[in-house]
């Protein structure tokens, strides 16, 4: 009935004792947590937007054609299977009742809690410059790494078509905002799937004359990695004829490019890989947030004020008592879960409770191109096709699933012997169509926040 909130109760009559345990985000972090809980005497639901598990760390190779969605994402279901104490719930978290201990969801229904775990993951932050959304494609999901992979292939099909050098030299020119893994991630493979892969496929046009510009505002690439890694980085970008800019902020974005500095920029794309800012989570809680609106928790990653109330992941802020918190990674985001896991499966059991969350750093890894990669693991840095090698080595590891690796893999090894990609199908769900402006005519193009998705829980 309308006005009234309904309860909504998964749990199996004979289990109705047992603790309920409630893990929002199928993400690294959640999907952590959720298998630590398996078996134990708890009911656990694990709720996202989405149906499955995204390896988020190879999704810019769904952006530039390298893979398919499949290759990289898995049914959650699936992942889940096995566990008796397991649900999987499909739906849309609008906020807390932190004094009803229980979930609202969008539909209206309410999900009671005695353990709450906040895995929700992060979007793209814009520092204050929302207006440059409209006219910039992210990538957080797999319907963002379809939208660029759609703008790449559609540029190239609409440059065979154009007879006007100035527009064609718009067309085959692409820019991307942030100098992080990510952002030299995707230079790298825009160059090279220009530049390798598409070289011979048209005749009018010669690919190899495509544009990459790479955009750090801050003074090198990379700036978590050791400065050498940083400069082994840009000197391989550059070889591969990116054009790397540094020490220059992005000053406006438009529907037809990027202004740098003083230096206008006119492209077909721009890509923004330049910050985060954590789900909304602290406003479902009620408390302030913390830098880039996290929520700040405790050294057992709970939420001050909140003991029955966890945050993993992008969406908490661990002070490590260094002055700065954990990085928003995905090992962070893995190990947490792991680690409040086993904390709630000690605490349901009336057994002692591990001690504070350590978090142990195993390295940072940024692959950089075909046999190109940059890695440091405590003093040991490694670049080139060693470092290439045990990023993919690790990468094909950290899937999810035997099928994943042995597509992965295939993939790989033909991309690598012939610089062929098999992902570059244009289809009707992903190139233009009345919720995207039309790709003829930029002056009259409107708002993508028509038609772009929702961010998803990660």
């Amino acid at each position: 009935m309308q006005g009234q909130t309904l309860s909504l109760n998964l749990s199996h009559p004979e289990s109705a004792n047992r603790p309920r345990v409630v893990i929002v985000g199928a993400g690294f972090g959640g999907m952590a947590a959720a298998r630590a809980l398996r078996g134990h005497a708890a009911e656990v639901t694990l709720i996202d937007r989405t149906n499955h598990h995204l390896f988020q760390p190879l999704l810019y190779q769904v952006a530039t054609a390298a893979l398919s969605p499949s290759d990289i994402a898995t049914a959650t279901r699936v992942l889940m299977r096995g566990g008796s104490n397991l649900r999987v719930l499909m739906a849309e978290v609008a906020g807390v009742d932190v004094r009803a201990r229980s979930v609202l969801l969008r539909d209206g229904h309410r999900l009671p809690y005695d353990y709450l775990l906040l895995a929700t993951g992060s979007a793209s932050s814009f520092f204050g410059q929302d207006n440059w959304r409209e006219h910039t494609l992210v990538l957080k999901t797999i319907d963002d790494a379809l939208a660029i992979r759609a703008r790449l292939l559609e540029a190239f099909e609409e440059a065979e078509q154009s007879a006007d050098d100035t527009e064609i030299r718009r067309l085959l020119t692409f820019a991307i905002v942030g100098g992080g893994p990510t952002g030299v991630e995707l230079a790298g493979t825009i160059a090279e799937l220009a530049r390798a892969t598409l070289a011979r496929d048209f005749s009018r046009i010669d690919p190899r004359d495509t544009r990459v510009v790479l955009c750090e505002a801050g003074e090198r690439l990379l700036s978590g990695f050791d400065p050498a890694l940083s400069t082994y980085a840009a000197e391989a970008l550059t070889s591969m004829g990116v054009e790397v800019r540094t020490g220059t902020a992005v000053e406006a974005i438009d529907a037809n490019g990027l202004v740098l500095g003083s230096e206008r920029i006119d492209a077909r794309a721009v890509l923004w890989c330049a910050g985060t800012e954590a789900r909304p989570a602290a406003g479902w809680l009620g408390i302030d947030e913390a830098r880039n609106g996290a929520v700040s928790v405790r050294s057992d990653c709970s939420v001050p004020g909140h003991p029955n109330v966890f945050a993993i992941g992008d969406v908490a802020s661990f002070e490590t008592g260094e002055g700065q918190p954990l990085p928003a990674l995905a090992p962070v985001a893995k190990q947490q879960g792991t680690y409040v896991g086993k904390l709630l499966a000690a605490r349901i059991a009336g057994r002692r409770e591990p001690g504070a969350f350590r978090y142990r750093d195993y390295g940072t890894m940024a692959v950089i191109g075909r046999s190109r990669a940059a890695a440091q693991f405590g003093r040991l840095r490694l670049t080139g096709f060693l470092a290439w090698l045990v990023w993919s080595l690790i990468h094909l590891m950290l899937l999810v699933d035997f099928r994943s690796r042995l597509v992965v893999y295939v993939n790989w090894a033909w991309a690598w012997f012939t610089y062929g990609r098999g992902a570059r199908l244009l289809t009707g769900s992903t190139t233009s169509d009345a919720r995207q402006p039309p790709l003829r005519n930029p002056e009259s193009r409107e708002a993508d926040d028509e038609w772009r998705p929702q961010p998803n829980f990660e």
